[in-house]
């Protein structure tokens, strides 16, 4: 980790964040020649080598053991928009093994310390192995992260129905074909100025139709901007006129 870095953490907590970083570079780049790994990308070229067998069943098998965390400034900026937002209760669609789960409760942890509001990092994800090395991950941290984290294990489409707070911010890290239906289901708990976060959305745009159509769409209430980190990372900011 960069000596520049803007996260306030202890030493073990930021040698394990640039630890699990490299491997998840060396994942990617293992996985895709660019070092990026799109879900669209992966499963379209799985539809073409392996007509007989469902794409998207193969590419879970192949995730199953893969980080593919977001990128390690992106990380960066998440904790320090949290911290200039105030934000304490966040939304991360699409855990993985947890890396940038870590960003979120350091932040969140920050900002309850300094607002005296309550709030938590409510974390998502479907494979019961990958939530179980998250947890180890949280745990090996230490309450400072693991006591911020609620994590909710299945479909996220069921699991983010019920007993959300209002939502400071929404990170889409996510099969892009589950990336509008998560914000429709999110959407009505988000608070007035609430941002959503959405990774890769310059290379993976294709994929990311039907969302950036969605966010774009001036009733819908979203102001967007694509931030410019490598592969795009849109920043919307919920402003309805009546919330």
């Amino acid at each position: 980790m960069s000596s520049s870095s803007p996260v306030d953490a202890p030493s073990h907590v930021l040698e394990l964040l640039s630890r699990l970083h490299k491997v998840s570079l060396e994942q990617e780049a293992a996985i895709d020649k660019t070092g990026k790994v799109f879900s669209a990308t992966v499963i379209g070229d799985f539809e073409d080598k392996l007509p007989d067998k469902d794409a998207t069943a193969e590419f879970d098998k192949l995730m199953l053991d893969k980080f593919i965390a977001l990128d390690e400034d992106k990380c960066q900026f998440v904790y320090q928009l949290i911290n200039a937002m105030g934000a304490t209760n966040v939304v991360e669609a699409g855990t993985s093994f947890g890396v940038s789960t870590i960003y979120l409760a350091l932040a969140v942890a920050k900002t309850k310390a300094a607002t005296g509001k309550p709030g938590t990092v409510i974390a998502t994800e479907k494979e019961p192995e990958k939530a179980k090395i998250a947890r180890d991950y949280w745990k090996e941290c230490g309450s400072v992260v693991e006591n911020e984290i609620d994590l909710r294990e299945g479909d996220l489409l069921e699991t983010l129905k019920e007993n959300l707070p209002e939502v400071d911010l929404l990170l889409l890290d996510i099969w892009s074909k589950l990336a509008l239906p998560t914000l429709k289901t999110v959407q009505p708990r988000l608070r007035h100025g609430a941002v959503v976060l959405t990774d890769n959305t310059i290379s993976g745009a294709q994929g990311y139709a039907d969302l950036l159509a969605y966010l774009r769409e001036p009733r819908n209430s979203f102001r967007n901007m694509t931030l410019p980190f490598t592969n795009g990372f849109e920043m919307s900011v919920y402003l309805p006129e009546n919330k």
